[in-house]
């Protein structure tokens, strides 16, 4: 096999997120509903003798730092299974950075999966989830092949099941620094914990995203959005630690934004969510995919 062709890396949206208490290490305790949605990255694979790891971005985004985590995740891989073999990655980056819809982390998953087949090396799930979780909190929700439920500092993951349905996902111009809400003195720790029966009983109302207040002081421009939704006729939320925001279109078409928004780099998408991830079969005995 000399190369894996069109992976997706489709992006999240938290449903909610809780802010339930803090270790005493610092890290944060959270609840959350994790969910995919169409909104997809696409990276292409060409095996590489020498062991040598290349990265190559289309699509006329913008630039990403050398040593970006799918670079890192085919890094670690190599690593850990003492394989001298080499890849070159081509990156098609539509998923927004600096957006809470964890575009990043499902590059770094995709990326495990792909090379996984490429290089032959049959890791089983729990494998690779052993490595992606050394590779950021997100990293493992996007190798388990479903929607999640997910508790402690990212960790924790339950299947979760989830009705279809289509949202109008909003992504300012500007970003915000994830470190930077959760090192404010503001933000909101001691949420009372939920349970997935009072989730499950609205799923597309249920909860709020303690982070959002935080974000909405550093970037003024998430208000703004929400503005936008809402006198559109939409209930919008923070997803993540943001800057997108989202909300359920419940039947109705995704409203056009002005274009003095899509002129000032504001981007908008209609998508829907997947009930499962696209590479769901891909870990060891059990994958599969276009292969040149």
């Amino acid at each position: 096999m000399r190369s894996i062709l069109d992976v997706p890396a489709p992006a999240k949206l938290n449903l909610f997120l809780h802010v339930v208490g803090r270790r005493a290490d610092g890290y944060h305790l959270l609840q959350s509903a994790f969910m995919l949605i169409d909104w997809c990255d696409t990276l292409h694979f060409e095996r590489r003798a020498g062991g040598a790891i290349s990265r190559e971005d289309i699509g006329g985004g913008p630039g990403l730092p050398t040593d970006d985590l799918c670079v890192r995740a085919a890094a670690a891989l190599q690593q850990a299974s003492g394989r001298t073999e080499g890849v070159h990655i081509t990156l098609d980056k539509r998923v927004p950075a600096q957006a809470g819809m964890g575009g990043g982390s499902s590059d770094a998953a995709s990326t495990l999966l792909a090379l996984n087949r490429l290089w032959e090396l049959r890791l089983s799930r729990p494998q690779l989830a052993a490595i992606a979780q050394e590779l950021g909190a997100d990293v493992p929700f996007f190798l388990g092949g479903g929607n999640a439920w997910v508790e402690g500092i990212g960790e924790r993951l339950q299947p979760l099941a989830l009705p279809q349905a289509r949202f109008v996902v909003l992504k300012p111009p500007h970003g915000v620094e994830t470190a930077a809400i959760f090192r404010s003195e503001a933000l909101q720790r001691s949420t009372i914990p939920a349970t997935i029966a009072g989730f499950a009983a609205d799923p597309w109302t249920f909860g709020h995203n303690d982070l959002q207040p935080v974000a909405e002081g550093l970037c003024p421009q998430i208000r703004e959005g929400l503005a936008w939704l809402a006198s559109a006729g939409l209930a919008g939320r923070m997803t993540g630690s943001g800057s997108a925001l989202f909300a359920h279109l419940a039947g109705r078409e995704a409203p056009a934004l002005p274009a003095g928004l899509l002129a000032a780099g504001w981007q908008i998408r209609e998508c829907g969510n997947l009930a499962v991830h696209p590479l769901a079969g891909w870990a060891g005995s059990d994958d599969q995919g276009c292969a040149a």
